[in-house]
């Protein structure tokens, strides 16, 4: 049997961002004490404006032509988002968790990524990014 889902509303609005890469609808979208989890940088990033900063410079890192997301699962506050994309020749694949509240604001968002090559592409592409961001 196949269950078709209707994406919650956060998502919607997620999908929205990713689209128009509109920082305000991130800002928007983001609890003041969101927690992001990098799969490069060991400790949770905790605030609205740090973790707006990381997934604005992973959109601008990712989000080529190629970046699409292949499936996705819903709960009652919660997502996966399995996506991939290929940057300067290497496949990345990953799942964006999310976490939401009662207000549809995300109060956690963990990105993992595969296999190791990614992950290291990820690392030395998101460090660069971030340094240009200041």
């Amino acid at each position: 049997m196949t269950t078709v889902q209707t994406a919650p509303a956060t998502i919607v609005r997620w999908h929205a961002y990713a689209t128009s890469r509109d920082v305000g609808l991130l800002a928007d979208l983001l609890d003041e004490h969101c927690v992001f989890h990098s799969p490069v940088v060991h400790t949770p990033q905790q605030g609205r404006a740090i973790t707006a900063k990381y997934l604005a410079a992973a959109m601008q890192v990712l989000g080529n032509e190629s970046f699409v997301y292949k499936h996705e699962w819903y709960a009652a506050d919660s997502a996966v988002l399995e996506f991939e994309t290929t940057v300067e020749g290497v496949l990345i694949n990953g799942i964006d968790k999310i976490t939401w509240n009662s207000a549809n604001k995300i109060t956690d968002f963990k990105v993992m990524v595969r296999p190791l090559k990614a992950v290291n592409k990820l690392h030395e592409l998101m460090g660069r990014m971030l340094v240009s961001m200041g």
